[in-house]
């Protein structure tokens, strides 16, 4: 790996980013079920913990090897502190006074910081007006799909809302200080398990500080906490990494717009919840926006 990137994402990478939009979509699903067991940190504590367990043991299967080098895992714990621990743990504060739709709104701010930031740091990931424009009407479809009806009151607090967006910072940075594995040199799988390791080593003992030794968790609750893990981050961060390598940091920023949409379709086909106009008409202006960013529809042609 050069960390070489190509701004303009392959069929592939689009396909990858649909599938990590839905497994982190699923995710919520299974947050829904374990939170009634089990307390807010000791579950992200397991969910990093049963993805560094998998992710290890697939290293182990693939023959890639722990790294050695010391500067390496100074980056995972940095990578793990910016993307898991700081964002995770707002996230979790913000979402004791907001609703999931107003969480999912902030978040999708996340492609909008993406871009400053990288715009100011990566010299082959600069600002365009199409560019920027496209995440304004990505958020502007997220927005309508989940209704903006949602951010007004005082059901949502400040704090709570600043906590969102300041995880969407977390992300922006981390995006862009994740590119540094592939110009190290270090694979998306082994990037995926050594961050997740680091995440572990700094939130399992502030997890049991806490809420205390988990107990009173029944085989249902344990299954849905296993699967959030391994699925829902260490399968989506080997995805996550990948993508990232290859397509840089405002386009894997992307997913926070798919991420609603999967979660929509998801529950929809699933639970027989109501797909309404307003959220088919939002999909239709996160594609707008999407098809912006890419560029494809909008190059000119050679004469």
């Amino acid at each position: 790996m050069n960390g070489t990137i190509h701004t303009r994402m392959e069929p592939r990478d689009w396909a990858l980013l649909l599938l990590l939009s839905l497994i982190w979509g699923g995710s919520f699903f299974l947050i829904g079920i374990s939170v009634a067991q089990i307390p807010v940190l000791t579950l992200v504590a397991l969910r990093v913990g049963f993805a560094a367990l998998a992710l290890w043991a697939i290293c182990a299967v693939r023959g890639r090897p722990v790294p050695r080098d010391p500067k390496v895992w100074g980056a995972f714990f940095v990578m793990g502190l910016i993307n898991n621990v700081l964002p995770f743990s707002l996230i979790a504060y913000a979402q004791t006074g907001l609703p999931a739709g107003v969480a999912s709104i902030l978040n999708a701010t996340t492609p909008l910081f993406t871009v400053l930031v990288s715009a100011a740091v990566l010299a082959d990931e600069r600002a365009s007006v199409m560019k920027l424009a496209g995440v304004v009407l990505g958020l502007g479809g997220v927005a309508l799909m989940i209704g903006l009806d949602k951010m007004a009151g005082h059901a949502n607090p400040l704090p709570n809302q600043l906590a969102m967006l300041g995880a969407a910072i977390c992300y922006a940075f981390s995006g862009a200080y994740g590119r540094r594995f592939g110009r190290m040199g270090v694979d998306p799988l082994v990037t995926a398990a050594g961050m997740v390791t680091a995440s572990t080593i700094m939130l399992g003992p502030v997890a049991l500080a806490m809420d205390g030794w988990p107990h009173g968790i029944d085989t249902t609750h344990w299954l849905a906490a296993a699967t959030l893990g391994i699925l829902c981050t260490g399968v989506a961060y080997v995805l996550y990494f990948g993508i990232l390598a290859r397509a840089g940091a405002t386009n894997i920023s992307l997913v926070t717009f798919l991420v609603p949409v999967s979660a929509i379709l998801l529950a929809w086909a699933f639970l027989d919840e109501t797909l309404g106009p307003a959220h088919i008409l939002g999909m239709a202006v996160i594609a707008a926006g999407l098809s912006l960013i890419d560029g494809r529809l909008y190059a000119r042609k050679p004469r």
